[in-house]
């Protein structure tokens, strides 16, 4: 995933899991009501081994500040390679709303290409149809 200026990315509990034993870092597993097998928490993020597990996806990521700031900061001129200082053209307020949307359609598009490696097909339909076939392949008790 490359997105500009999102600096880290954290499925789950990311690295606050590096900090934990084992058995807190993981999420226990149960049969419900229904009989179908689920997860006690949500710590993986709904990501494990590189699978998503059927809980929710959950990623965060870290944005660094925007590149333009009121006040100039100290640069060198690349012609003289004199100290200068920078010029001040414009501040923007706030990148991260639109840089959510772009993280979501990221990873929506990211979730697509993983399912179409998957499942295969040329048309959405045939994708449909083949995600029906595997989905009706899995074993009722862990859909």
């Amino acid at each position: 995933m490359g997105i500009q200026a999102i600096k880290g990315v954290e499925v789950g509990d990311g690295f606050r899991t590096a900090t934990r034993r084992g058995s807190q870092a993981h999420d226990e597993m149960e049969r419900n009501a229904e009989g179908i097998i689920t997860r006690r928490s949500n710590r993986a993020g709904g990501l494990e081994g590189g699978m998503t597990n059927g809980e929710i996806l959950r990623v965060r990521a870290a944005m660094k500040p925007i590149s333009t700031v009121p006040r100039a900061l100290a640069t060198v001129d690349t012609s003289t390679g004199e100290p200068a200082q920078a010029q001040h053209q414009r501040s923007d307020v706030c990148a991260v709303p639109p840089a959510a949307v772009v993280a979501e359609a990221m990873v929506a598009l990211i979730l697509a290409d993983a399912l179409v490696e998957k499942v295969g097909g040329d048309s959405v339909a045939e994708v449909r149809r083949n995600l029906a076939s595997y989905v009706a392949a899995i074993p009722e008790l862990q859909r």
